[in-house]
């Protein structure tokens, strides 16, 4: 699936993962291949990508939305940290 992490600067993260935990504003949860369309409210906290090759990257975002839809994943963050 394709994922996109923006900013109101820029661009954080783009490319084609396995899969992408976020932390929701009710609990954290992770989303796969072929997961039902969503759009959820995002919390401060840490979001944990692991691309197609299995490499694991973190960022610690501050609150934001993410939406999914066939396969493609958009957070939508006010701010992150590496």
């Amino acid at each position: 699936m394709k994922l996109t992490v923006l900013t109101p600067e820029r661009e954080i993260y783009k490319g084609e993962v396995k899969s992408v935990q976020v932390p929701g504003i009710n609990g954290g949860f992770e989303i796969l291949n072929n997961h039902a369309p969503i759009v959820a409210a995002l919390g401060n906290g840490r979001i944990r990508i692991i691309d197609i090759l299995g490499v694991n990257k973190v960022f610690t975002i501050k609150k934001g939305f993410v939406e999914v839809l066939k396969n493609d994943v958009s957070l939508l963050v006010q701010g992150v940290e590496e």
